[in-house]
């Protein structure tokens, strides 16, 4: 079963409440269902507590087997590391999570088709 008839994301991803602030590092194998129940704080527990909403860094992977591997090696890193991580490509700290719906994001398929004139 796939996210709104769509192509799952196997993905490490990590969330934080602010620039420079809590950090939360997780898996999924549907990165958008999972980010937006974070969002929705639908289920009790670290982020809800913390406020950690924003996605701020995310990978992609084939399969959920490296993406677990993957996320218990980030879970490791110094916090130093994983700020550098997420600032290699989000500089600002931006909440990702609106551009995996844009033309060219990996969840483009998601949104809706648009007639033209």
């Amino acid at each position: 079963m796939t996210s709104g008839g769509g192509r799952r994301l196997n993905a490490v991803y990590i969330l934080a409440s602010e620039r420079d602030g809590t950090l939360y590092i997780g898996v999924t194998s549907d990165l958008h269902i999972r980010i937006g129940q974070h969002r929705d704080g639908l289920h009790d527990g670290f982020t809800k507590r913390h406020g950690v909403r924003r996605l701020v860094w995310f990978e992609e992977h084939d399969n959920i087997v490296t993406a677990i591997l993957r996320e218990k090696r980030l879970k490791k890193y110094k916090r130093e590391w994983k700020i550098n991580l997420i600032e290699r490509d989000n500089r600002e700290w931006l909440d990702l999570y609106p551009s995996l719906f844009r033309a060219e994001g990996p969840l483009s398929h998601l949104q809706p088709v648009t007639p033209s004139m």
